[in-house]
């Protein structure tokens, strides 16, 4: 390189740093600039000699990694600083002690985590795959960031895939699809998942993903006149309610568009809800909910809703935290389009996820993420299940729209649509779960494999001498019920297995014959069993 490439090349990294503290979302305080800018210079000279395959020098990329965390996540200086420092262990001559001794223990734990994700064999199977991404989960218990920041690594690793070889770019991209869409999902990432799902749509079917996108492009046009005919229509009304308030549009994602086409058999212009309305209001804490039901009701004066199609997630959020109105009116030229009503905060809650959730955090409401985390704790500490099953069972939990349901005492709990009592039973806790006998739903008793519908209330019949049965794994369907029925049954085997072992051992003395394991050999061959 010349010395003036040399010089352009150092002018854009300052400005990466300077960009960095510049869009933090959280308010840094001198000491968060202090150590952002240490874990800046350390990032910078470690990895000094090390380029891209595009060819630019590396420590662009841990740049851009902080960026989306500071920015598009919105995490605190740590998560900044560990975000910079990510590979730094994994590819230069500094050790995890040097993090220790030069940071602090919470950003070594962070980098430790990352460092052990890049380890993980990059081939291999479904099967080790999916254990692979097992172990990945586990750093979760460490520090839910540590996730987070990968998160933002495979992002920047995706949006920067053009100068690898195709093979590389459609294994990372399935890769992503599988396993880091889905959990950006969970975390309320909505901004990155959607990013991430579009990405893997480009590399896994680029013909597909280049029509669709360029049909959106060619319709964007007509969407700027339909929302500007939408808005003009409410505006008065709103603004006679005095309210302040922003309306634009979403274009649905390229990924969500394809996948609509394939489940409905459409085209790309008989896909009837193509982009949403957005109406983004400003209001205190205090009146969000009263504001959200006013504007409702003025667009329902002007546009008549579908009926069916109303989700009121402001009564009951989702477990990631999102809060929002969704109606589908009838808008100008008998077309559905989908109105999405948030506050400022509700909306930042929606984009940020997780960061926002804790920013907002008020008292001790129970933080969806934390229970989340539990049960999936509770999933990944039972060695019983495969890997395999185990991402299988996670991802149907990621993705499964969610049933709101009642306790006796009218307090609520979340569960994937198509749980069963058994499930809403072991969300309670293990030990009701293991003594269920049977379930009312709304007063009537039911089949444990019933289905809960939002608004069952549900009543668990227990009883101290019920245990699990084996076909309880056919009415069971959260991957928590399924792990400790699963762990119950194999305890149970090695119970009657131990005194089966010990009535044996008394016949056969009746008969002086020594229980030893040429006698076990002889009587598994004698009577064609599989095992002894």
């Amino acid at each position: 390189m010349t010395e003036v490439e040399i010089a352009e090349e150092n002018k854009l990294i300052a400005q990466g740093y300077k960009d960095l503290l510049k869009i933090s979302y959280q308010t840094l305080t001198d000491e968060d600039k202090k150590l952002i800018r240490k874990a800046f210079d350390i990032a910078v000279e470690a990895h000094a000699p090390q380029r891209r395959k595009s060819g630019e020098a590396y420590i662009f990329h841990p740049i851009a990694v902080a960026k989306i965390v500071a920015k598009e996540i919105g995490l605190d200086a740590t998560a900044i600083a560990a975000a910079l420092l990510h590979d730094v262990v994994e590819d230069t001559e500094y050790s995890l002690n040097d993090i220790e001794r030069l940071f602090n223990p919470t950003i070594a734990r962070i980098v430790d985590g990352l460092t052990k994700i890049a380890h993980l064999k990059k081939d291999g199977d479904i099967s080790t795959q999916a254990e692979n991404f097992r172990k990945m989960l586990l750093t979760l218990n460490e520090d839910v960031r540590v996730i987070i920041i990968k998160i933002a690594d495979r992002l920047h690793n995706m949006q920067t895939m053009d100068s690898m070889p195709d093979y590389k770019q459609v294994k990372i991209a399935s890769e992503t699809l599988y396993i880091y869409a889905p959990i950006a999902h969970r975390l309320g990432l909505y901004n990155i998942k959607t990013e991430l799902e579009d990405l893997g749509l480009k590399y896994t079917e680029p013909e597909v993903y280049s029509d669709i996108q360029n049909s959106i492009k060619e319709s964007k046009e007509e969407q700027d006149r339909y929302i500007k005919e939408f808005s003009d229509i409410i505006d008065d009304s709103l603004n006679k309610e005095g309210l302040e308030y922003t309306i634009y549009g979403r274009h649905k994602s390229v990924f969500s568009i394809r996948r609509k086409m394939l489940k409905q058999g459409v085209s790309f212009d008989e896909v009837y809800d193509k982009f949403a309305i957005r109406i983004v209001f400003r209001s205190d804490r205090a009146n969000e909910k009263f504001l959200a039901w006013k504007v409702y009701s003025v667009v329902t004066d002007h546009f008549r809703p579908n009926p069916v199609r109303l989700r009121d997630w402001i009564s009951s959020p989702k477990s990631t935290g999102y809060e929002a109105l969704h109606i589908t009116v009838m808008g100008p030229d008998g077309k559905w389009v989908e109105v999405q009503i948030r506050s400022e905060r509700m909306h930042e809650v929606a984009e940020k996820g997780y960061a926002a959730h804790y920013k907002y955090k008020q008292g001790n409401q129970e933080d969806g993420l934390e229970e989340w985390l539990n049960r999936l704790q509770d999933a990944l500490e039972n060695p019983e299940v495969n890997a395999v099953d185990f991402v299988e069972q996670f991802k149907l939990n990621l993705y499964s729209k969610e049933i709101f349901v009642f306790t006796p005492k009218g307090d609520l709990k979340s569960l994937p649509k198509g749980s069963t009592p058994l499930d809403f039973a072991f969300a309670i806790h293990t030990e009701v779960g293991m003594r269920t006998r049977g379930a009312r739903v709304n007063g009537k008793l039911v089949p444990l494999s019933h289905e809960l519908k939002s608004g069952d209330q549900v009543d668990i019949i227990t009883s101290e001498n019920q245990k699990p049965t084996k076909n309880w794994l056919d009415y069971a369907t959260t991957a928590r019920a399924r792990s400790k029925i699963k762990s119950a049954l194999k305890e149970d085997q090695t119970l009657i297995a131990d005194e089966g072992k010990v009535v044996l051992a008394r016949k056969l003395k009746s008969q002086k014959i020594n229980l030893d394991n040429n006698v076990v050999n002889e009587m598994v061959n004698f009577f064609k069993l599989k095992t002894s």
